[in-house]
């Protein structure tokens, strides 16, 4: 594993990087996403007021290799607040460098200052190559979810 990838918080100069990595990730989870939704996440992220936030990785040429937008969620029966994980994503030819874990380390470290009580995500039960990092640092859960459209 590499020590020169860097983790930091994204800013607004990374725009064309960001959303280089964010269609990368749409694209490996065959999800269509508009430049508009893109737009809107990247105000959110931008927005001190929206509960969105991003890091990004970067290699020693200050390239962004990775990203990861997560947020706080409450947890009324533990009455706590965690950390969820929506999105992480390393460019493909950057993987194996570090990045993921970089990027899992900073948001490990972020949950301990902000004093919140887990970090959590869902992958694809199909992205093996994901799963087998997240196996390392991780506790995988028995919880199964479910997605409901509203108004049916």
């Amino acid at each position: 594993m590499s020590t020169d990838v860097k983790v930091r918080a994204v800013t607004t100069e990374d725009f064309a990087q960001w959303r280089a990595l964010y269609r990368g990730y749409a694209e490996f989870y065959r999800v269509e996403q508009t430049e508009e939704a893109a737009e809107r996440v990247w105000s959110w992220i931008h927005d001190a007021g929206h509960e969105v936030n991003a890091l990004v990785a970067e290699d020693v040429d200050g390239r962004l290799i990775g990203l990861a937008h997560y947020r706080p969620f409450a947890r009324p029966l533990s009455a706590t607040t965690g950390c969820f994980l929506d999105d992480l994503f390393v460019a493909p030819e950057s993987r194996g460098s570090g990045a993921a874990d970089r990027l899992l380390e900073a948001l490990r470290g972020i949950a301990a200052e902000r004093g919140w009580s887990v970090v959590r995500w869902i992958t694809a039960d199909d992205n093996h190559r994901a799963r087998a990092k997240y196996d390392q640092v991780a506790t995988r859960t028995m919880w199964v979810t479910y997605d409901m459209t509203p108004g049916v």
